[in-house]
């Protein structure tokens, strides 16, 4: 059988990058004409189906979406499992309103070690893209340069060329943190490796605000990271002295570890330490003790971004920045007021 030619065949042939080809067979900006020519001629000579596939789906929609994720985000021991397996159900049934039907491509690590084109891409049978979460960035360079309607869901671009649907991890962490305040504790920690994705950051944020405006310092253990490079789980480093009395986690599951590792301490939730989550997905009504969370709405979050993909598809407008879906505070048993 013949080898199916790909973007990445034809870039090491001509010597050039696989987002050069991308653009040069799309016909898009960035690529000089005597280049465009000679990577045409490439891809026709090494038998890349590209034109094929360009003239059979020009004629009409296919009405398909392709949705990609970098693959580690679906390992087992890694807290983004359940909430992106949610939020792409919720997606699905959206996107089915408007009778599209889905297509899930996972990003292996194969695939950005070699910059290889997701099949979405280079079988150019999608009518747009939703990016799921956080994608290496160069990746998205390659993405992006295959010039369908693209909306980033859980996830923005910082230079907000590409639209993006989040929650409002902010504020959402924000009330969470203003809440234990309000219980009177003055000794926190936030439980996330910030710089691990934009979410965690921005939660990070939101808690050292509400910290800032009531005039609380940073405490010595304020930052625990909660996972490795590879997004995997690792253990919680907890400090031995001087033990915050409040912990705000970057989500449900950070949090129930971390429940976990203080009851093998000796320590009660919420009598003797009070901890919070989000996302309210998971454990957070059912656990022992159940967890209080900020409810991210992936319902609306869904509806916003296949809204937008859609408008993009049909070249209603261009649509740019962030759109940002507020959650709500769900108060359980996990906190309580601060033992005086």
């Amino acid at each position: 059988m013949a080898k199916n030619i790909t973007m990445r065949d034809i870039a090491v042939k001509v010597g050039v990058s696989t987002v050069t080809v991308s653009k040069a067979l799309g016909d898009r900006e960035g690529v000089g004409s005597e280049l465009r020519t000679l990577i045409k001629e490439t891809a026709d000579e090494m038998g890349y189906q590209y034109n094929l596939e360009a003239r059979t789906f020009r004629k009409g929609k296919s009405y398909s979406i392709g949705v990609l994720m970098e693959e580690h985000f679906t390992n087992s021991g890694t807290s983004a499992l359940s909430f992106y397996m949610k939020l792409y159900h919720s997606l699905v049934l959206e996107l089915s309103r408007f009778h599209y039907s889905v297509l899930l491509e996972m990003i292996t690590p194969q695939m950005l070690e070699k910059m290889q084109p997701p099949n979405v891409i280079s079988e150019l049978r999608m009518d747009g893209l939703v990016v799921l979460g956080k994608v290496r960035e160069d990746y998205l360079e390659l993405i992006r340069a295959s010039g369908k309607p693209i909306v980033y869901l859980d996830y923005y671009d910082r230079h907000m060329e590409i639209p993006g649907v989040i929650p409002d991890n902010v504020y959402g962490s924000y009330i969470l943190t203003d809440y234990l305040i309000r219980l009177g504790h003055e000794n926190f920690a936030f439980v996330g490796s910030i710089h691990a994705t934009p979410s965690i950051m921005d939660r990070y944020l939101g808690f050292y605000r509400a910290l800032a405006e009531h005039g609380l310092p940073r405490g010595e253990h304020e930052i625990i990271p909660d996972r490795g490079e590879d997004g995997l789980n690792i253990p919680l480093e907890l400090p031995r002295d001087n033990m915050p009395t409040a912990f705000v986690c970057n989500c449900d599951e950070t949090a129930y570890i971390l429940i976990e590792k203080l009851n093998e301490m000796g320590y009660r939730v919420p009598e003797d330490i009070s901890v919070v989550g989000f996302d309210n997905y998971a454990w957070g009504a059912y656990a022992l003790p159940r967890l209080t969370t900020i409810e991210v709405d992936m319902d609306e979050m869904s509806r916003q971004a296949v809204e937008t993909l859609i408008r993009l598809i049909k070249g209603q407008e261009k649509v740019f920045g962030r759109k940002v879906v507020g959650g709500k505070l769900i108060i359980r048993e996990s906190a309580a007021e601060v033992k005086k």
